[in-house]
C-alpha cells in the first residue's frame, strides 16, 4: 500500500533541483498507486575511488527515500562506464581506469552503499552484463543515436571546445552508455547530481527510441566540501567519508563555514524542515550550537545517536579543555625507518596515514597544524627523535601514539 501521492512528493522533492518533469512524476506515482506496482528507480554509481563521502551519498539517500516508500531501488554499478570516466564537471579528459581497479573499488562501494540502502531489497546490476557483450556494430548503432551538435550542448563539453581543450571521442560515449543503462533496466525514474542532468535526459531519448515511456530525470544538489568552496571531493581533501570515525566526522563538520549549514542540514541529515528552520534562526539558537546539532545529525545518520553524543562530548573536551581524546590509535614505526633513533617528521606523518606524500606532509607543517607531544613543529625538514608513546597530532582531530616495532 503506497502513501498518498502528495505525501510521497513532499518526501521525494526535498533537496531536489531538476525534475523532468514533475507532472510526469506525479502521473507515474498515481498509476503506481492505482496498479499497486512500484516504480523502478535507477541510480548509477561509478566506482572510480574506493570510498563514498556524504556528497556522493546525497542521491543514494534519495534512492533510499523511494525504497522506503515502496518503490524498487535499482543500483547500477558502472564497472564499464567507470573505465571510460564520467566527463561531468571536469575540464580535461579523465584517465581511463583498468577493469581490475574498478572491480576492487566496486566491492567497497557496495558495502558502503549498504549503510544507506536495504541491499536485500535492491536490484544491484553491473553494466558490464550488457556492455561486455556488445559487438562493434552495436556500438556504432548506439553512437548513431546522438549528434556531435547535441553533445556540444552539454556545458562542460562546450566550455572545453570553446577553450580549445581536447575532447576525446570516447568521452562522447559516456552519456550514451549511461542512457543505455536506463533502457536495459527499464527505469521509471533516474537519480543523479545536477552535473548528471544531460546524461539523464539522454536516457529519456534512448528510451523513447526503444519505444518505452521515458524516465523521469530527478537531480539533487551538489554538496560543497568542508572548505565551503569546491564540490566535495576526496582528491581535494575537503570530504567527509561515510565510514570515517564519529570523532573525525564530527570534527570535520564543525569546520564548515556557517553559510553552508542550511545546505548540509537539508542534504546530509534526516532533520525535518521545521526543525532546520528553528536551528538556523540566530534569534533563538547560537550558530555554534546549530553547528553542533548539525554535526550530531550527520554522525547519527551513519553511526547512531549514542556515538553522536560521544563524539560531541569528546569534541568539547579536546577543544574547550585542551585534553587528549579517550582513544588514540597506536601507530607502528618500523625500526628500519629510523636513523640513530630519529626520523624526518614529514615521513612520520606519512607513516601515520595523515598525508599521502612527504610534500603534502611538509605543507601541513608549514600551515602550523602539526604538534609532537603538544609542541608545534614549524620546520618541514626537521628530524625528530622517536620516543615510544609520544603523541603526534595533525590538525585539530588526528592523533597517533607512536610505537616502535611490532604491535602486540
Amino acid at each position: 500500500m503506497f502513501k498518498d501521492v502528495d505525501e510521497q512528493l513532499e518526501i521525494l522533492l526535498r533537496g531536489t533541483v531538476d525534475i523532468v518533469t514533475k507532472e510526469e512524476l506525479t502521473k507515474k506515482l498515481k498509476r503506481s498507486a492505482k496498479e499497486n506496482k512500484p516504480l523502478r528507480v535507477k541510480l548509477g554509481l561509478d566506482p572510480t575511488a574506493p570510498d563514498i563521502h556524504i556528497g556522493n551519498a546525497v542521491p543514494i539517500h534519495k534512492l533510499r527515500a523511494f525504497q522506503l516508500l515502496g518503490h524498487t531501488a535499482v543500483l547500477i554499478i558502472g564497472d564499464y562506464t567507470a573505465t571510460v570516466g564520467d566527463p561531468s564537471g571536469v575540464n580535461k579528459t579523465r584517465p581511463m581506469l583498468n577493469h581490475e581497479q574498478v572491480i576492487e573499488n566496486a566491492r567497497t562501494y557496495l558495502s558502503q552503499a549498504g549503510k544507506i540502502l536495504d541491499l536485500d531489497k535492491t536490484d544491484v546490476v553491473y553494466n558490464s552484463q550488457w556492455f561486455a557483450k556488445m559487438t562493434f556494430d552495436e556500438v556504432i548503432r548506439l553512437a548513431s543515436k546522438m549528434t556531435v551538435a547535441r553533445m556540444l550542448e552539454r556545458d562542460d563539453f562546450a566550455k572545453r571546445y570553446n577553450a580549445g581543450i581536447p575532447i576525446s571521442v570516447h568521452e562522447f560515449m559516456y552519456p550514451l552508455m549511461q542512457g543505455y543503462d536506463s533502457v536495459m533496466v527499464k527505469s521509471d525514474v533516474e537519480l543523479g547530481g545536477t552535473d548528471q542532468l544531460f546524461s539523464l535526459l539522454v536516457g529519456r531519448d534512448l528510451q523513447r527510441d526503444a519505444g518505452m515511456e521515458p524516465q523521469i530525470a530527478l537531480t539533487t544538489a551538489l554538496l560543497e566540501g568542508t572548505d565551503g568552496n569546491k564540490k566535495m571531493s576526496k582528491s581535494l581533501g575537503n570530504y567527509i567519508g561515510i565510514t570515517e570515525s564519529p570523532r573525525e566526522m564530527f570534527g570535520k563538520t564543525m569546520s564548515i563555514p556557517d553559510t553552508l549549514m542550511g545546505k548540509y542540514f537539508e542534504l546530509a541529515t534526516d532533520v525535518e524542515a521545521d526543525e532546520i528552520n528553528r536551528l538556523l534562526d540566530p534569534r533563538h539558537i547560537h550558530p555554534r550550537a546549530a553547528k553542533v546539532a548539525l554535526a550530531k545529525a550527520i554522525v547519527q545518520r551513519y553511526h547512531g545517536s549514542e556515538q553522536a553524543e560521544a563524539a560531541a562530548s569528546e569534541f568539547d573536551r579536546i577543544f574547550k579543555e585542551h585534553t587528549l581524546p579517550d582513544t588514540i590509535p597506536d601507530i607502528q614505526v618500523p625500526p628500519a625507518e629510523l636513523m640513530d633513533s630519529k626520523i624526518a617528521v614529514a615521513r612520520l606523518i606519512v607513516l601515520c596515514g595523515f598525508a599521502g606524500t612527504n610534500s603534502e606532509a611538509r605543507r601541513l607543517i608549514q600551515q602550523g597544524g602539526v604538534r609532537v607531544d603538544n609542541e608545534i613543529i614549524d620546520c618541514p625538514t626537521l628530524d625528530i627523535e622517536i620516543k615510544p608513546g609520544m603523541i603526534l597530532r595533525v590538525g585539530k582531530r588526528r592523533f597517533a601514539r607512536i610505537v616502535i616495532g611490532k604491535l602486540n
